[in-house]
């Protein structure tokens, strides 16, 4: 790809690639932007197969975190960063050591928290290293696992888009078809259980799935069969993509509502969605929970509920302006910016 092109179109203000050959560190730092604050963002691992497929990985996520600090109210910037493994054979103490080291290069500028693939221990060995550290444990004084922060935000989110479709937020006998049963799934799962929803679920992980079923009453479906589920509310609480051309004609519900970041492939799906009559939350938005959670010790769960009412404003303002709720999510978080400073 031609990388300055690529910045300029996404308006990316700086990108590190890390590098480290003792350790075998290979690793990208993305900060979107700074406009708001210093850019916070969650660290991924992940066996990417490509170094196209990490970059874009590495794009799209920190301008998701943009946008999504915006909306929230948040006074933060963007930033992802990713380490290309696979975290089950390729962590190692002298790799993540290594990472930090370039972390703490930013001077502050960017703040990495935990995301796919990096564990709250990560963090707290990141934070030996540098100070730019979030999410890290309690009992050192932090906010601890952001998981149920971003569980909580997403049911609120739901409620909304249940009283956007059906003119009742209750989950009582609603059929939500969960895709991805890590520990947001899994939170949300309890959530959804409590609240009298009948779940279906699926992950590639045969054990996590197992523990949604026993613990929460779900139905287990296979993972290429989770979209074709008939349900009120597909829940993407994966990894990001997933909803296309080839995915979005198979669905049969009539709201797309998840933690997942990057839930559409292209832009485009966006329409393709509301053709079929698919309310669709916008994904940072309704995923914006833990980035609140570690971001506000006091008035966390006050701004996490606000969800709610966030998405009920981004409706409303998609159908008086006859926009996609995407395209209203992000002229709110342009016009934010905007304030700011002048965007690209």
């Amino acid at each position: 790809m031609d990388l300055f092109e690529e910045m300029k179109s996404k308006g990316h203000e700086q990108i590190l690639f890390c590098s480290d050959v003792a350790s075998g560190l290979s690793a990208i730092i993305a900060i979107h932007s700074t406009r708001l604050g210093p850019a916070l963002g969650g660290c991924r691992m992940w066996a990417y197969p490509s170094f196209d497929s990490a970059l874009t990985d590495a794009l799209r996520l920190s301008k998701g975190m943009t946008y999504k600090a915006a909306i929230a109210g948040l006074a933060l910037g963007g930033g992802k960063s990713v380490i290309v493994g696979d975290p089950r054979k390729d962590r190692t103490s002298a790799r993540m050591i290594a990472f930090a080291r370039h972390v703490a290069s930013l001077g502050g500028r960017y703040i990495v928290a935990e995301d796919v693939g990096i564990t709250v221990a990560d963090i707290e060995l990141f934070r030996t290293i540098t100070p730019y550290v979030a999410g890290f444990s309690k009992d050192a004084g932090g906010t601890g696992d952001p998981s149920p922060a971003t569980a909580q935000g997403v049911f609120f989110g739901m409620q909304a888009c249940m009283e956007e479709v059906y003119g009742d937020r209750s989950f009582q006998d609603k059929k939500i078809a969960i895709q991805g049963m890590g520990k947001v799934g899994l939170a949300l799962a309890k959530l959804l259980s409590e609240a009298g929803a009948h779940l279906i679920v699926s992950d590639m992980d045969p054990e996590k799935v197992a523990i949604a079923c026993r613990e929460f009453n779900g139905d287990p479906v296979h993972p290429h069969e989770i979209y074709r589920v008939n349900c009120d509310i597909f829940a993407p609480c994966a990894l990001g993509g997933i909803l296309n051309d080839r995915t979005v004609p198979a669905l049969s519900c009539k709201i797309v509502a998840g933690s997942a970041n990057n839930q559409l492939a292209q832009a485009e799906v966006a329409a393709l969605l509301q053709k079929r009559g698919i309310l669709y939350a916008p994904d940072y938005v309704i995923n914006a929970g833990g980035l609140i959670h570690i971001s506000c010790k006091q008035d966390a769960g006050i701004m996490i509920e606000k969800i709610y009412s966030r998405l009920k404003e981004i409706f409303r303002l998609a159908k008086t302006k006859s926009l996609l709720p995407s395209e209203a999510a992000d002229k709110m978080a342009e016009e934010i910016l905007c304030a700011a400073g002048k965007i690209s």
